[in-house]
């Protein structure tokens, strides 16, 4: 089972994503995988860490680049060791009751970069459920690669709490179900 969280920039995706992983953690789970964590400078998002879901070690991911200086002209310029460290924390995730990619974007789904390997680990299905963030104008793109039963869960401002309590619902009966077979 994979849950796939999408909405627009900004709405809360990795706090949410972030407060799964506390109440899966706190009940004993393996939850692995790798959280992308915006930096803030004066109100306004300066970059990025990954931050690795299972050990809590964190690294710069990505700095915000001038209009076209990005990596894949991208807004943000990307470092190529944290793009590869985030990659192995993704590869070290499995076996685990629960995988988190947060996010999936326009470097893996339109370049086939960054951390593009999640594809096949997500395919591979060695978790018990994945949380995947995945942008709006992005989810055909998903689908398309990950050719699997996926829930979709669209976040808005108004609707953090409910879609909180439908995700914690769907992986405590997805663990449930896994666990009598």
């Amino acid at each position: 089972m994979i849950i796939l969280l999408t909405g627009e920039s900004g709405c809360g995706k990795t706090t949410l994503c972030a407060r799964v992983v506390a109440a899966f953690n706190a009940r004993g789970a393996d939850v692995a995988g790798v959280l992308t964590l915006p930096r803030f400078a004066n109100g306004e998002k300066i970059g990025m860490d990954a931050e690795d879901v299972r050990t809590g070690a964190r690294v710069a991911l990505a700095e915000r680049a001038a209009r076209g200086a990005g990596t894949a002209d991208l807004k943000w310029k990307f470092d190529d060791a944290a793009l590869a460290r985030g990659a192995q924390m993704l590869r070290a995730a499995p076996p685990c009751d629960l995988l988190v990619v947060d996010e999936l974007g326009p470097l893996e789904l339109l370049h086939g970069a960054g951390w593009i390997d999640a594809l096949d680990i997500l395919r591979a299905g060695n978790y018990r459920a994945a949380l995947v963030v995945v942008r709006p104008s992005l989810i055909e793109n998903f689908r398309a690669r990950v050719n699997l039963g996926l829930q979709v869960v669209t976040l808005t401002a108004a609707n953090r709490e409910e879609a909180f309590n439908q995700i914690v619902a769907t992986l405590n009966s997805q663990n449930s179900a896994n666990s009598r077979k």
